[in-house]
Parts: C-alpha cells; structure tokens; sequence
C-alpha cells in the first residue's frame, strides 16, 4: 500500500510540476507520453531503484494454468527436422534424370537408376554415377567430353514416358482427364481394367492415397509382370529419394475381368477404368460393384469403339449414361527470337516453308540398355549472331509443326484465290 500511495504522489507531483507546465499552467505532454502506456509514464518518473522494482513486476510472466500445461505436456510434439523437410541429395538406387541441349530447339533425356559402379552414357560423352550421387537436384555437371547435364530427379509424368513399355500406354494427359472425370479421392476403392505398362496404376495410386485401394485387372502375363516391375521400381526410388513412402496400395491380379463376377461381389467400388480392347464385355460385371453415382470411364483409340460401346450398352438395357465423349489435344507453342536488320524486326512469317528443319514428333524415344532417351520441343538457348544486341528484341510464338503447315497451306490458298476466280 505503501508503494503505490509513494507512486500517485510522485505522479501527481511530477504533473503538477514546473518543468512541464506549459505557459498556461497546464502540463505539457512530451514524444513519448502520447506512446507509452500509463505504467510506464509512471515509471520514468520514479527514482532509478522504484522503477526498477515496477518494471520487475510488469515484466513477470504470468503462470498458464494447471490443465492446460498439462495437456502441452502430454501432447507429441514432432522434432523441429522433420517439418518442412525436403528430399536432399542424390543416394544409390534412386532414379536420376539428365537433360542434354541439342541442336534444332531439342533436349535430350535420359533416365538412369544411380549405382556406385555405372556410369551415365550420352552423346556428349560419360559421366560417372559416382559423380552425381552425393549432388543436389538442379546442378548442371559436365561429362568426360565436356558437354552439360542438367541432373534432376524426375516426376511420375516423366517416369512414365520414359519407363520400359510393353502394350501403348495411356498418356498423362489422358489420365488426368480421366481423373478429372472420375473425382477420385483420397480413400476410395478403384477397379482398373487392362494393367498394361503400369502408367495407369501409377497415378491411380497417388489419387487414392495409402488409405485408398487399387484393384488392376490383366489377362496377359507380360503385362501383367511388367506393369508390378514399373510399379515396384519407382516405389523403390521414392523411398530412398523421398521423407516419406509411396502408398502400397494397388494389388495387381493375373485373371480375365469377364471371368471375375464372383470376385466383385464382395467390392464396393468408387470408381471403374476400362483400359482393354472390349471394355463392352466387362460392364455387365463391374456394374454390380459400383456404387449408386459412381463413375465408369472408359480409355479408347477410335470413335468406332466408342460407337460399339454405347450400342452393346443400348442393347444389353445396361444402367449406364454417356455424360460426355471428349479428346484431349495438347498443343505446344515454341517461342523463339525474330531476326532484327538496323533494329527493325524483319517480316518472317513463321510457317513451314520458312522453316528449313524437318517436322519431328512430339516424343521420340530410344532405348539404350538401362537408358532412355527422350527428345521433346524446347526453346532456342541464344540469339542469332546477325541480331542487334541494343536493339529491343521482339519474339515470334508460333504453334507446332502441323498447324505450321496448315498456315502454309492457308497462305498458297490465299496467293493464287484471284487465279481460282
């Protein structure tokens, strides 16, 4: 009681005072008042051994109560390493992927498994495996003849392009369509018929999760050893590459779908893909399965399977509705730097006459024992000697090869329409 009378008169005192009284009689407020809270106005008014003593005591932390530092107590806390944590260099036994510069706007890919022993064999010469283990993902390395490689671990689109291949796969953009359509989510149970080269079963099992079930369908025994054998190997490298684990979570069955009614009687399915060449005599036994609203998607080449399919399904009263026969296109755009004379940009329609070069296909793969190589559309890697360097740079975007000659079609039609009139 004592200290706070001994503070109110001190307040009231140094208020009240003569150095900061204005010429009025009324205290002037100084900087600081205007900031600080009233304790600590309080305070700078006091003696150095009070202020000290009523800073203590508001600096004193006060005790969180009973229960709930018990239940910080009790509760798992995770060690401060394994949040946010990301994969780090390159270990033996995990997949590594190569990217090579060539010439005509192409890059080169190659897809290894890292051993101490082997080595990486480009037309740009080697480079030991030895040399990228230990190396973080991103670095560019040169080989024995001093070409770059860009090493980096490679995603499951690019694992699958590149992964050996019995039957055509389905392209990852196909499947993400098919995805789409199907609204899987983490947890759900999938039927997969037609296993294939595993591309399907891949991304099936990363929709689903390690709560989630995949149940694939192949009646050929290559195939069927092929697509575990993909599947298997990239689960292998994602652990050793990866914090966590890929889900083991899809069962690869060797048996004629037609011939399992009795082994879907006891599933309840989310979702069905059919990936054969009759998916029509697999409907009357995956229908059973499904649950009420759930989606079957059917993978095919041609709209003469299409055509066939919705007859068996209109003839055979199936309980099925066609919502929606789409294709997916994807179209890839080059965008290169336009030649410049005395800092104007030179009239250059970019069309297949103009362009010297060869058409190429969007994917051209090689294989090499253990490696594959890849060689997709990429983007020029400087300007051409003849451009002005002070000059602003404008930039040609034209669509691939065969829009390119579409393009040059249109424009002969166009020259010689007043000759057709």
């Amino acid at each position: 009681m004592r200290v706070w009378n001994a503070l109110r008169r001190a307040a009231s005192s140094g208020l009240s005072s003569g150095d900061g009284a204005a010429a009025g009689g009324r205290p002037r407020r100084r900087a600081w008042e205007t900031s600080l809270s009233p304790l600590e106005r309080v305070r700078r008014l006091l003696p150095p051994e009070e202020a000290a003593a009523v800073g203590w005591c508001a600096a004193a932390p006060q005790a969180p109560p009973v229960e709930e530092k018990e239940k910080e107590e009790a509760a798992p806390q995770a060690p401060p390493e394994a949040v946010g944590e990301r994969p780090g260099a390159f270990r033996a036994g995990e997949l590594a992927l190569a990217e090579v510069r060539r010439k005509h706007n192409t890059t080169l890919k190659l897809l290894c498994r890292l051993a101490a022993g082997s080595v990486l064999a480009s037309p740009g010469g080697i480079l030991p495996h030895r040399d990228i283990i230990g190396q973080l993902p991103g670095q560019v390395l040169r080989t024995s003849a001093g070409a770059r490689l860009l090493l980096r671990r490679p995603s499951l689109e690019e694992y699958v392009l590149l992964m050996p291949r019995g039957p055509t796969i389905a392209y990852p953009k196909d499947i993400s369509a098919l995805l789409m359509m199907m609204d899987i989510h983490p947890g759900d149970t999938v039927l997969e018929t037609g296993s294939g080269s595993g591309a399907m079963s891949l991304f099936l099992s990363r929709a689903v999760g390690p709560k989630g079930r995949v149940i694939s369908y192949e009646i050929r025994d290559d195939h069927h050893n092929l697509a575990k054998k993909n599947y298997r190997h990239w689960r292998a490298a994602w652990e050793i590459g990866h914090t966590e684990e890929w889900p083991d979570n899809v069962d690869f069955i060797l048996k004629d779908i037609s011939t399992a009614a009795a082994d879907m009687k006891s599933i309840a399915l989310d979702a069905v893909v059919l990936d054969m060449l009759n998916p029509q005599s697999a409907l009357p036994i995956v229908h059973p399965s499904l649950k009420q609203g759930g989606v079957c998607a059917v993978y095919l080449a041609n709209i003469t399977q299409v055509i066939d399919l919705l007859d068996r399904i209109r003839t055979w009263k199936l309980p099925f509705l066609c919502e929606r026969i789409i294709e997916v296109t994807h179209r890839n755009w080059l965008v290169l730097p336009a030649k410049l004379k005395n800092c104007k940009s030179s009239q250059i329609v970019e069309t297949q006459e103009n362009i010297q070069e060869p058409p190429q296909k969007e994917y051209e793969e090689i294989h090499i024992q253990d490696q594959v190589v890849l060689k997709e559309s990429e983007y020029n890697e400087s300007l051409s000697d003849e451009a002005e360097t002070y000059c602003s740079v404008p930039y040609v975007a034209r669509p691939s090869y065969w829009q390119e000659a579409h393009s040059a079609f249109l424009a002969k039609l166009r020259k010689y329409r007043p000759l057709l009139l």
